[in-house]
């Protein structure tokens, strides 16, 4: 079992930067590949960035692409999305998930299987 907060979440203007942090406790991330997920009101949960349990690999969805960053650091058993040149459209609650190793594309939501509660990011025009 694995337990995942995030946090760092809050209301910003179009332009600034945030940095979410995703805690663990009862197991060490680094045994994990972890992914960044959103969801907007009324819409389906949307894959956002994939980090490789080896910390080397990473991907992302091609609208933040060039504006966000994920990175991890073991020792402190969390994981880090830099959000840079925020925009309205990526107003919406933000989860970090543990990816279930052996399972098809990281892009998946369905291939997660430990979820964080999530934290709301809100960004004004």
């Amino acid at each position: 079992q694995v337990q995942l907060v995030e946090s760092g979440g809050g209301l910003v203007q179009a332009g600034d930067s945030l940095r979410l942090s995703c805690a663990a406790a009862g197991r060490t991330l680094s045994s994990y590949t972890m992914g960044w997920f959103r969801q907007a009101p009324g819409k389906e949960r949307e894959f956002v960035a994939t980090i490789i349990r080896s910390g080397g690999t990473t991907f992302y969805a091609d609208s933040v692409k060039g504006r966000f960053t994920i990175s991890r650091d073991n020792a402190k058993n969390t994981v880090y999305l830099q959000m840079n040149s925020l925009k309205p459209e990526d107003t919406a609650v933000y989860y970090c998930a543990t990816f279930n190793s052996g399972s098809g594309s990281y892009r998946a939501s369905t291939n997660y299987n430990y979820w964080g509660q999530g934290t709301q990011v809100t960004v004004s025009s």
